[in-house]
């Protein structure tokens, strides 16, 4: 137990998938698990463990932000020794190659926070996801015929729609980057440090491209695709 997290040890899996919204946590549980249980609720962070298929797994939110998931994927890592989290959410595209709803496999994440320095003293700005992680989504996506993009994205701490002049932050950073979201630097920094895995999934839900509405079957069919291969992977783990 930690003063974020109730669950007693064994009540957490090796391998865990982190949305980033407690309700989508509790979506997942009742909707892709089996005997699902609640094993933390401390400030809403919904953690649930149950089985997919025949794979034992906890699915726990981990809220918006560097810091938040900061604080859950570390104690997930150090104190309750999972080896593995696959971060699933959302993400805004800024390359013409990328549409609404396509699910991104992230390779590096580029930041300009100041969370490497501060955790490390080295001042580190880009990371990458765990390579066998990443074979492995890959690989389990074209089992089960979902469609993927792999990516580089901006791991921001201020929301797209709120920077006033967001060309002007698009325009300093490296040219290969393709979306923004924001919390994949830490989870791959952390799994790095800590000699642990990660992945991260996104589905993009918004396009400088594309002013497209969509529906709420349209968001939820994609994300489910997302879901899906999250968990398909973590039963080969």
């Amino acid at each position: 137990m930690t003063p974020h997290n109730e669950a007693k040890k064994e009540d957490i899996e090796k391998v865990v998938i982190m949305p980033g919204d407690p309700l989508r946590a509790k979506y997942i549980a009742e909707n892709f698990l089996t005997d699902a249980k609640l094993v933390n609720q401390v400030r809403g962070m919904y953690a649930y463990t149950g089985k997919y298929k025949d794979k034992k797994v906890t699915v726990m939110a981990h809220g918006m932000g560097i810091p938040s998931l900061g604080i859950y994927a570390y104690e997930l890592y150090k104190f309750y020794d999972v080896d593995c989290i696959i971060r699933i959410g959302s993400c805004g595209a800024h390359k013409g190659e990328l549409r609404l709803l396509d699910t991104l496999l992230v390779e590096k994440s580029y930041t300009e926070s100041n969370f490497a320095y501060t955790y490390s003293g080295i001042d580190e700005k880009e990371t990458y996801a765990t390579k066998e992680i990443n074979d492995l989504i890959e690989e389990t996506a074209k089992e089960n015929n979902i469609e993927y993009k792999k990516a580089n994205v901006f791991c921001s701490e201020v929301f797209d729609n709120y920077i006033p002049d967001l060309q002007q932050v698009l325009n300093r950073l490296p040219k290969d980057i393709q979306a923004s979201e924001m919390e994949s630097f830490v989870l791959f920094y952390l799994a790095k440090m800590l000699n642990k895995k990660a992945g991260c999934l996104l589905t993009v839900v918004n396009t400088v491209y594309d002013e497209e509405e969509l529906t709420t079957e349209q968001r939820q069919n994609s994300l489910n695709n997302m879901i899906k291969l999250a968990l398909e992977t973590a039963r080969k783990l």
